[in-house]
């Protein structure tokens, strides 16, 4: 397992570091998608949590690395939460359909207030140049591929037809989660993700219909 280092040390964190670290950045996640991750600052995180500013700066030396080790947590919290149980279902189709709702349940959860961390960190940094903004681009390309593959997947096991373009029909899907958790962030509207499962499932059952025929 590879350790973690105290940027202003360059030793690895002990193990009660490393909690504090992993309590401090789960706060600053939830912070970030209400605050921004361009207004995450030590000082800002620091005043939030109610921690001196000079304790914060011992976990992570600049605001750049906090934004990126924020990041990073909040991917670790999405694997959990999403992307790990939806990779238990045994067939594609129900690993996609997993993803999927397990994306939509993640945003009606309310595991962070402003919706999903990675849909607001990409309208924030879309035009911001920058190592920070490049690891959210890699984030949302990955879930776009591994949305992508799984059609893929399905297709090659007779699920899904095999005429349907796979990046297109991740791109609509994803589409769909990504209005339904705008719609939720900014009316808490309690229907939105029921109006993408009908969508989903919609686009889905016409695509294992034409692969049935």
């Amino acid at each position: 397992m590879t350790s973690i280092t105290n940027p202003s040390t360059g030793r690895p964190l002990r193990s009660d570091g490393l909690r504090s670290r992993q309590a401090i950045l789960a706060s600053a996640a939830r912070l970030a998608t209400v605050e921004g991750l361009r207004g995450l600052s030590i000082g800002g995180l620091a005043s939030a949590i109610g921690m001196s500013k000079s304790g914060l700066y011992a976990h992570f030396g600049s605001k750049e690395e906090l934004q990126l080790a924020t990041i990073d947590a909040a991917a670790k919290i999405y694997d959990d939460l999403v992307v790990s149980p939806a990779m238990a279902a045994n067939r594609p189709a129900e690993r996609l359909e997993a993803l999927l709702e397990g994306f939509l349940r993640y945003v009606v959860g309310d595991v962070f207030p402003g919706g999903c961390f990675f849909a607001a960190a990409e309208a924030e940094l879309d035009s911001h140049r920058g190592r920070v903004r490049d690891q959210i681009a890699e984030f949302q390309s990955g879930w776009l591929r591994r949305l992508a593959d799984l059609v893929a997947e399905a297709q090659a096991a007779g699920e899904l037809d095999a005429g349907e373009d796979p990046e297109q029909l991740a791109f609509e899907l994803n589409s769909m989660l990504g209005q339904a958790n705008s719609l939720w962030v900014m009316f808490r509207d309690p229907v939105a993700a029921d109006r993408a499962r009908t969508g989903i499932e919609r686009r889905l059952r016409e695509a294992g219909r034409r692969a049935a025929d």
